[in-house]
């Protein structure tokens, strides 16, 4: 399947889907100064850059997605993306958080290479199974993600959440299966917001990827 372009929908990918499912659309935060350092954030709670502050003032979330119920995750990068975008935010999530990168947190791949050598390689090369030393794997991520999405499908509501990079993730390989080996089958835009489905017996599917928030026609 080609890549999606910046707004453009895209083919379903082949996965079981069943009446009943809710839309989940995803947002990641803006910016802060460890996303320009190239450093982990994981749980580290770095608020938004000055610059990452301006990026997110140019988002606009289409009409059609601002009655959904909206959550965020509690790290305050996250809400304060929610609050700048003016979004009723009625609730944090904690399922929604940042994986723990625990002693890799705070540190770039090169600090982390001096450190730890080939370590560092032999551990990313296991996709979802990569665990940080003290951290939690992509596979845990996408587990809470799950069990917190299969129940929140029960009530029929959709959701909208401004969440992180390693929840969208999650939510592209339970919809695609990808291993998180290699690129990710679909290239993923932060400017965008990333519209799913998912329901109570564990089926996800994608419904459009990269909606532009930067254009007010999107």
């Amino acid at each position: 399947m080609a890549l999606a372009r910046k707004g453009e929908a895209l083919e379903r990918f082949p996965v079981g889907r069943v009446d009943g499912m809710i839309r989940l659309a995803l947002i990641r935060h803006g910016p802060t100064d460890w996303n320009a350092e190239r450093r982990l954030q994981g749980r580290a709670d770095r608020p938004l850059s000055d610059e990452g502050r301006i990026r997110v003032a140019g988002w606009r979330v289409p009409e059609a997605y601002l009655g959904f119920e909206w959550i965020a995750s509690p790290l305050s990068r996250a809400r304060e993306t929610a609050q700048i975008l003016g979004l009723p935010v009625t609730r944090t999530e904690d399922a929604i958080v940042e994986m723990d990168w625990g002693d890799w947190e705070g540190h770039t791949r090169p600090e982390l290479d001096a450190r730890y050598g080939a370590e560092v390689a032999r551990r990313t090369a296991r996709g979802l199974d990569l665990r940080p030393h003290n951290g939690e794997s992509p596979r845990d991520v996408r587990d809470r993600f799950a069990a917190w999405a299969c129940a929140a499908a029960g009530a029929g509501q959709p959701i909208g959440a401004v969440c992180h990079q390693g929840i969208i993730r999650a939510a592209l390989s339970l919809a695609t299966g990808w291993n998180m080996i290699g690129k990710p089958p679909v290239r993923m835009d932060w400017d965008s917001l990333h519209l799913f489905e998912a329901d109570a017996a564990g089926h996800f599917a994608i419904i459009e990827m990269n909606i532009d928030l930067t254009d007010p026609a999107a």
